[in-house]
Formats: C-alpha cells, sequence, structure tokens
C-alpha cells in the first residue's frame, strides 16, 4: 500500500504503482502518437482463476527515463474494452500522454469471470492485479511487462481511472481496496444499488424496501444471462449453474427475491445486505482518492440523488471531490459535441466544459501541474441558448429554501393561511394507472407515450402562474400525512409488501395545459407507517419554471415502470392550516 504524499501544496492526494523496468513486447498495433498491444491478465477473483482482456495504449516516446501517467478504464454493463466510449477514451487519453490501460470486466467482452456487480473483493481485486501490471510488479500472461508508467515510489504508480456507469462503480470499488489509486472520475454511476433498484423514497426509511424498478433491473439482468449470446466460445469461468448462468449467486437471488413481489422479513434483510455491500455506500469511507463525481441529469436508472449522496460522504470525510450535474444520462439527454456536451467517443475532451474539466482533474492529480481544478459544483442548464454558458457553478449545493402547502381544495398555496380545509381521496387498481416512463425504450429505439395519470388513482395540488421564473437546482422534499385503513390493517404482517406503495412527482404546467414531467423521474415510496407522516425526497432535477407556469404536485397510486401495491388501499389526505403537507424546492437566482 503506499501513503499519501502531498502534491504541489494541495490536498493529500494517493498513488497508483507501476515498477520493475521491463519492455513491452512488439505492439499489435500502432499510430505514430502510440502503440496498441493487446493483453491477457490470469487473475483470481471471487474464488474463480480468470483471464481478463486488455488493450495497452502506449505514447511514443515513453521509456523507462521519460515516464507517464496512467488511466485505467473499462465498459459499461453488458459492453466491452471495444466499446465506443471505452476505447475512444483510452485513444485520446493516450493521444494526450497519458498511458491507458483498458480492459473488458469481468463477466464481459473477452474476460472471464462471473458477473459480481463490481464487487470491491471481487471487481476490485481484479482491476488491483492490473495496477500491479501497471506498477511493473506483473507481468501479462504473455510476458509483456512495462517500465515507463510515471513512479510515486517503487510499487507506486501514478494512475487515474475514469469510466461510465458498471466502469464508475468500478473505480470506487477499486480504490477502496487499493490506495494507490490517485484521482478518480467515476461518470452516471450508483450509489447504493439497493436504492437504485427499489427505491424507498421515504426519508429514514433504510431498512423499509421499496418498489422494484423492473424494467431496468430485469433489461440489465437478461443481457447478463444472455451472454452467450453476445459472446460465443465462453471462457467456463463465466459459467455458474443452470439456474443462475452468469451472474454470482446472490446477484440472481437479488432478482427473482424483487420479481417475487414479497418482501418477508429474513429475504429483506439480505437482500438490502447484499445490494449495499456491492455498493460505494458500504466502502466509501476506504475511498482516499481525489474523485470528480460527473451525474446525468437525464437518468432514471441512477439519479442525481445517487451522486450527491457520495459527494456529501466523500466531502464529509475530508476526500477531495468535486460534482458537475451534466445534461445525458442512462435516460438520453444532450450529447451533441456541437452544443458543448462531452462525448467520449468522439473525444472531444477540450472542446467541452466536462472535458475541460476531466482534463484538468488529471493534469493536477496525475501529472502535479498548478492547475484549477474548477468550483465544487457545476450543473447543466438546458434553458440557456449559448453552449459556452450552460454550465453554473457553485461552491455548495442549493438549499430547501421555496416551500409550498397543500390544500385541501387541491391547490399548492405559498402560505400556510392560504390552506383551505378538505380531504381527497384516491384509490389504485389492480393494474398500473400512472405512467412515467418506458425505461429502456430509449435503448432499443421504441416511442415512449408521454407521461400521465388515471383520474381517481391520483391527487394533484397545482400553484398559481410563476410571477417570475423559478430555477429548481437540487431534490425537492416533502412531508406527507395520508390516511389508508386498509395499508394499516397489513402492514405489521411481516412482509414488507403489505404496506403502502405510492409515487411523488412534480409536473411543469403550462400556460396552455401541457404538461412536463421533469426528466420523467418519480420518487417511488412505501410507507414506513401510515400512521404517522413522512418525508419524501424527489429526484434531483435541474429545471427552470418559467414565469405564468404553474407547479403541480402528485401523488399516484401506481407507476407502470415499477412493482406498486399489494391489493387495494385507498388513500385519504387531509388539510388543514395547522397541519398540511408541505413541499419545498431548492432553488437558485433571485
Amino acid at each position: 500500500m503506499s501513503r499519501r504524499v502531498p502534491r504541489s501544496g494541495a490536498a493529500l492526494a494517493l498513488g497508483l504503482a507501476l515498477t520493475a523496468p521491463l519492455a513491452l513486447t512488439a505492439p499489435a498495433g500502432a499510430t505514430g502518437q502510440y502503440t496498441v498491444t493487446a493483453l491477457k491478465f490470469t487473475v483470481q477473483a471471487g474464488g474463480r482463476t480468470c483471464t481478463i482482456d486488455a488493450d495497452l495504449y502506449r505514447p511514443a516516446g515513453t521509456d523507462g527515463t521519460h515516464r507517464a501517467p496512467a488511466v485505467l478504464t473499462t465498459n459499461g454493463f453488458g459492453g466491452s474494452k471495444a466499446d465506443g466510449s471505452t476505447d475512444a477514451g483510452a485513444k485520446a487519453f493516450a493521444e494526450r500522454g497519458y498511458v491507458s490501460l483498458a480492459y473488458s470486466g469481468l463477466g464481459f467482452g473477452g474476460s472471464g469471470c462471473l458477473i459480481s456487480l463490481d464487487d470491491p473483493r471481487i471487481d476490485g481485486t481484479a482491476a488491483s492485479r492490473l495496477i500491479d501490471f501497471l506498477a511493473g510488479e506483473r507481468a501479462a500472461d504473455d510476458g509483456t511487462t512495462a517500465d515507463f508508467v510515471t513512479l510515486d515510489a517503487a510499487g507506486d504508480p501514478r494512475v487515474g481511472m475514469i469510466g461510465g456507469s458498471y466502469g464508475g462503480a468500478i473505480q470506487l470499488a477499486t480504490a477502496a481496496v487499493d490506495h494507490r489509486v490517485d484521482a478518480l472520475v467515476p461518470m452516471i454511476t450508483w450509489h447504493d444499488l439497493a436504492y437504485a433498484l427499489d427505491p424507498n423514497n421515504a426519508v429514514g426509511a433504510r431498512d423499509v424496501p421499496g418498489a422494484f424498478k423492473w424494467q431496468w433491473s430485469n433489461g440489465f439482468y437478461l443481457i447478463g444471462e444472455g451472454q452467450p449470446l453476445l459472446q460465443p466460445s465462453l471462457d467456463p469461468s463465466r459459467i455458474n449453474s443452470l439456474t443462475c448462468l452468469h451472474f454470482v449467486t446472490q446477484a440472481c437471488d437479488t432478482v427473482r427475491t424483487l420479481n417475487s413481489g414479497a418482501y418477508p422479513a429474513d429475504r429483506t434483510t439480505e437482500l438490502l445486505s447484499y445490494a449495499r455491500s456491492v455498493s460505494p455506500v458500504s466502502y466509501l469511507d476506504r475511498v482516499q482518492a481525489p474523485t470528480l463525481l460527473i451525474q446525468g441529469q437525464a437518468d432514471s436508472l441512477f439519479n442525481l440523488n445517487e451522486a450527491t449522496a457520495t459527494y456529501k460522504a466523500l466531502k464529509a470525510q475530508g476526500t477531495p471531490v468535486n460534482m458537475i450535474w451534466q445534461s445525458w444520462g442512462h435516460s438520453g439527454g444532450l450529447t451533441d459535441p456541437a452544443e458543448g456536451e462531452l462525448d467520449l467517443g468522439q473525444g472531444n475532451l477540450e472542446t467541452s466544459y466536462v472535458g475541460r474539466r476531466i482534463l484538468a482533474w488529471f493534469d493536477r492529480h496525475l501529472r502535479d501541474r498548478a492547475v484549477d481544478t474548477g468550483p465544487a459544483f457545476a450543473y447543466y442548464r438546458d434553458w440557456i441558448a449559448d453552449p459556452a454558458d450552460r454550465y453554473a457553478t457553485a461552491d455548495r449545493l442549493p438549499a430547501l429554501d421555496s416551500t409550498y402547502y397543500l390544500s385541501g381544495d387541491g391547490k399548492l398555496v405559498d402560505n400556510r393561511a392560504k390552506v383551505a380545509r378538505g380531504s381527497r381521496s384516491y384509490t389504485n387498481w389492480l393494474i398500473p394507472t400512472s405512467h412515467s416512463e418506458s425505461s429502456l425504450a430509449g435503448v432499443v429505439g421504441l416511442p415512449d407515450p408521454a407521461p400521465y395519470d388515471t383520474p381517481g388513482t391520483h391527487l394533484a395540488w397545482t400553484s398559481e402562474p410563476l410571477p417570475r421564473a423559478l430555477d429548481v437546482v437540487g431534490a425537492p422534499r416533502a412531508t406527507l400525512k395520508v390516511d389508508s385503513p386498509a395499508a394499516e390493517r397489513g402492514q405489521d404482517s411481516g412482509d414488507a409488501a403489505d404496506k403502502l406503495v405510492l409515487f411523488a412527482k412534480v409536473y411543469d404546467i403550462a400556460p396552455d395545459g401541457t404538461k412536463t414531467l421533469v426528466r420523467r423521474l418519480v420518487a417511488p415510496v412505501r410507507v414506513p407507517d401510515v400512521t404517522k407522516s413522512f418525508t419524501v425526497t424527489l429526484p434531483g432535477i435541474v429545471h427552470r419554471y418559467e414565469a405564468g407556469h404553474r407547479l403541480r404536485f402528485v401523488i399516484a397510486a401506481s407507476d407502470d415502470a415499477y412493482f406498486g401495491n399489494k391489493g387495494v388501499k385507498p388513500v385519504t389526505v387531509v388539510s388543514a392550516p395547522e397541519e398540511t403537507g408541505v413541499l419545498r424546492l431548492p432553488v437558485v437566482g433571485g
């Protein structure tokens, strides 16, 4: 393990290793700027022996006396080292003088072993063996070695990591088990898989399961189990059993429990425990490498709340961390380089705001250059016309400083004294009656109907037209109290599936009545106890509600992208000036 060392008077950073002077074999491919060598590494991971398939990009002119820092990168779920962003990203950094090592994650591409969801004990350990190679402490299977990576000490190379989604969480998993890592750039990844796949947005309900995000979860599960269709002649180390083909057994068991719709106490404990064991939430306290978090606003798989939780945890423990909320994520968003957004597949690092921030981060932490790494927080604004001015910056996250109240007449009012007394009710059907998104529609190229809520199965509160534009940046919060005798009778049955489920969301209503569900995001809630009030954290957004538009807060009985209520559970919401629901928004500007 390397020790933390000060770099140019900045916050302490950590080193990654590359030692023993060794020579590369003849490259498999070459350009005038770098050579590319395909390599295999045999490693022990998760009790199995398997091969990692990698490509080494070596900048021209690097050798034992002219060393360069390294960048390690890997694919998103279902991909490989040959993916456009992985391959192009490795090339882009090699062109800029970094030694790049791109590899296929365990269970994907030409790499062996089971899919283990970026488990630090398995995937993180495997990545650490690649760092050993960069450190010169081991050779590739064909005898290839390296002696041209910048060293902080013997066995400690200067190395950073970059990648998105599955290739984002692996960075944090690796840094948790190998403190030689110097800099991380995790993009559009998760903080807690329990929240990502089975979210419960009720504050303080950590041990209460949520509403199963069945479309996203089963889509990825089928990609994993269908690997023979994507990668013929699988390495035997990638085969588990007839009932769980290519994942580790606990991952299959977790998906089956979620698909069952039942949450008995013992299985719920196992499910939550396993999902969190392979999530940064369980090991961030071991991550010391300076981290630039990049999350997408258009992302219903891993929303902005995931990066926010990671950011707050790292910041609280003193790990250097900045965060950017870009436009694109798993659900789409703007990726056009002509519009100034980063597209790693095209390598437009210098010409995009996010790309320049990444280059500065690596320049500072891998090259010791005295460069400005930018503000603590930056966010993309789609309402700004000039691409050069679309990112706003701040030294902290916005506070919840705009408050609205839920009136008994269906109005959303800005003063508690305006709340009318009244009660309103809805009931769920045995089939979903609200639609936010078809999660995989964009992935497979299918159209997606506009969001809707069926009358009688939701409640809405609508504000007066806004006198001026309202810029919301962050996660709104709502405090609610509902009455549901049917849910109350069954909520202590021992199966959490009997608790009430509802979905909270905020629409933007234009003067012509057009409704916009920002980024199609909703907040599933499994209410811990319907006899008590509860607070809901909605997904983070960056959105301008224009002057003349109205806010509409909705709680719905269901959403067809999630599993919902077990049985029919009517809900009533009572409002009075002295006690009513409250919606709070993080607003910036005047």
